[in-house]
């Protein structure tokens, strides 16, 4: 099933970029070869952004990942299929995909390392998909049974929104060393004699073409860039330093085009001891903290300071009343030349900010390696400089990038994409 879903005629050629402990690799690598195809290996789907040309017939990705890379991958790019997974797809990135690479089929894929892939959607060119902000998730493949739950896991009817279970032949055994955790994933299978089912925490619904739209989550899991999160192992790497008594992490929708979220870390710090003092921590060094412990998807972009964590009438989190945090940099200093003023203009557009100063750090202000890839592309396209994503990580600052910059050869012209023409029968 997966493999008519991805509709490439075998033997074809895949671009391998996610990390083997992640079951996406499992569909890059061994679904390709069991195929006859050829695998591509590179370090992640940015590397898209590093070539000049690339001739493949499947590429997997983020769509968040997509939105970042798509304007520099139009020119140099040919692909026949984009099979996205691990976020919600938007229609919105939808259109981009077929602005930029157009005739490409489009699956939107689900599933999870419990229960690899369950369920394909293809995207229709014709716009005849049900209505709606988000891409349906399709229908479960033929080896997969996919049941929204209700109270009592019951059957919940089409357009009513449940508890998405999974079941069928590759759902694994449980997690190794946890019994508690398996007893609460992996469920007996009341539909099944025998047979058991994992809960995937997701929220779902069955749209009027029979096919499963996923609304949201039902625990404390949350998506970042298409890596699963458990906002608890974050609150408790920050709770770990010695400035900080409480911290509440939440996910936040990041604006634009590609979606997705963003973690944010609400601090209240320990108190005076008797002398009056408390080591404080400023979101820098909180930051550094959390990256030495988890990876770089689990560090927070924004960290806000509280004297208190909000609380409702009934003693729960009031996330209502959480404050929006405010991205800012050091003491703001203006660009000193054109070229630094015009990278203060690029850093602002690919950050979503008004103005950037240019000793503040693009990572401090909401920056990551997806917006580190389209600052670089916005860098190519505006000022015509070729500067690689590592030179963004190494300089960071507007000051630190334009000295950079300096002697950097000019950026290849792209090739002209050539036009394609339908063929008609007469």
């Amino acid at each position: 099933g997966l493999v008519d879903a991805v509709g490439v005629d075998a033997p074809w050629r895949m671009l391998a970029g996610t990390s083997v402990n992640f079951d996406v690799s499992v569909f890059e690598l061994f679904t390709t070869w069991s195929t006859g195809g050829r695998v591509e290996v590179v370090r992640n789907v940015l590397a898209l952004a590093e070539r000049d040309r690339w001739d493949l017939d499947v590429i997997s990705t983020v769509p968040s990942a997509f939105v970042e890379l798509a304007d520099r991958i139009a020119a140099s790019t040919r692909v026949k299929t984009l099979v996205f997974a691990g976020e919600g797809l938007s229609r919105a990135v939808v259109e981009r995909a077929r602005e930029v690479l157009p005739g490409v089929r489009i699956v939107n894929a689900y599933g999870q390392s419990e229960s690899y892939y369950a369920s394909t959607h293809v995207v229709s060119e014709g716009g005849t998909d049900p209505a709606g902000g988000g891409v349906p998730v399709g229908r479960p493949l033929g080896n997969v049974r996919a049941y929204v739950l209700g109270a009592g896991l019951g059957l919940v009817p089409p357009g009513v929104t449940g508890e998405l279970y999974v079941a069928g032949e590759g759902i694994g055994r449980g997690y190794r060393g946890r019994a508690g955790l398996t007893a609460e994933r992996f469920v007996a299978d009341p539909f099944v004699s025998g047979a058991r089912m994992y809960r995937t925490g997701d929220l779902a619904r069955w749209n009027g073409a029979g096919e499963l739209e996923c609304v949201g989550r039902a625990d404390a899991q949350i998506k970042v860039r298409g890596f699963r999160v458990e906002t608890g192992e974050v609150e408790a790497a920050l709770v770990a330093h010695p400035a900080v008594a409480q911290a509440v992490v939440i996910a936040q929708e990041v604006p634009g085009v590609g979606g997705g979220k963003r973690l944010v870390a609400y601090t209240v710090p320990v108190s005076p001891d008797d002398s009056g003092s408390a080591p404080e921590a400023a979101p820098r060094e909180l930051r550094a903290w959390v990256a030495q412990r988890l990876p770089e998807y689990m560090v927070p972009t924004a960290f806000v300071a509280l004297d208190q964590i909000p609380l409702s009438p009934n003693g729960k989190l009031d996330r209502k009343a959480l404050p929006e945090p405010e991205l800012s940099g050091e003491t703001y200093r203006a660009p000193r030349t054109a070229q630094e003023e015009k990278l203060a203009a690029l850093f602002a557009e690919a950050l979503g900010l008004e103005k950037v100063g240019i000793d503040d750090s693009f990572f401090e202000l909401g920056g990551h390696s997806l917006r580190a890839t389209r600052l670089v592309g916005l860098i190519r396209s505006s000022l015509g400089v070729e500067v690689p994503i590592r030179a963004v990580f190494q300089n960071p600052t507007i000051a630190e990038l334009a000295q950079s910059m300096q002697g950097r050869p000019a950026a290849a012209r792209p090739r002209p994409r050539p036009r394609l023409r339908r063929m008609t029968q007469e």
